[in-house]
C-alpha cells in the first residue's frame, strides 16, 4: 500500500435506504468499466423482493450497440445486517458474493451510486435513462471528495 492510498479514508455509504423505495428499475447512466460488462450498451439493472426476502437482481444490456444482441443475467442480493440496507452481498454466480454499496442517493431515489469499499467498482444509477446535468455533476463532485479516481469512468449510451 502506498502512502497516498493509507491517507484515504473507508468509504463509507448512506445511513439508511429504504428497500421498498429501491425497488424497480434503473438505468445505468455511468461506470467503471468491467470484463463482464464488455461491450454494453442500454444497461438496466432491476430490483425485485423474493418471497424469501432477499432482492431479485436483473441486469440487461445490449451487446456492442444500442440495438445489439440484448444480453440477460437473474442474480440475487442479499442485505448486510445493520448496514441500514445500504450494504447488500450480490450473487450473480454460487457460491461467490460481491459487495454492492449504495453510497449516494437522492431523496426522492430517482438516482443511486453504488460502489464496493475498494472503490474499483461504481455505478451511477438513474430512474430514467437519461439524468439531470445538476444532478451529474453533483454527483461528480461528491465522488471526488470521497476520494474516487474518475479518470476511467464511461458514460453508458442509451437509446433516446
Amino acid at each position: 500500500m502506498t502512502d497516498n492510498q493509507t491517507k484515504i479514508p473507508p468509504l463509507e455509504t448512506v445511513a439508511f435506504v429504504d428497500v421498498e423505495k429501491y425497488l424497480g428499475k434503473w438505468f445505468e447512466i455511468a461506470s467503471f468499466p468491467l470484463r463482464f460488462q464488455k461491450g454494453c450498451h442500454c444497461t438496466t439493472a432491476e430490483y425485485s423482493l423474493s418471497e424469501k426476502g432477499y432482492l431479485i437482481v436483473e441486469n440487461r444490456c445490449n451487446k456492442f450497440g444500442v440495438e445489439g444482441k440484448p444480453a440477460y443475467i437473474k442474480g440475487k442480493a442479499f442485505v448486510v445486517k445493520n448496514s441500514g440496507n445500504a450494504k447488500l452481498q450480490v450473487q450473480f454466480f454460487w457460491p461467490f458474493k460481491g459487495k454492492y454499496w449504495i453510497i449516494d442517493l437522492a431523496s426522492d431515489y430517482r438516482y443511486a451510486v453504488v460502489s464496493h469499499p475498494n472503490r474499483q467498482y461504481l455505478w451511477i444509477l438513474s430512474r430514467t435513462a437519461t439524468m439531470l446535468p445538476d444532478d451529474y455533476q453533483g454527483i461528480i463532485s461528491r465522488l471526488k471528495l470521497m476520494n474516487f479516481n474518475l479518470e476511467q469512468l464511461q458514460l453508458t449510451k442509451h437509446r433516446v
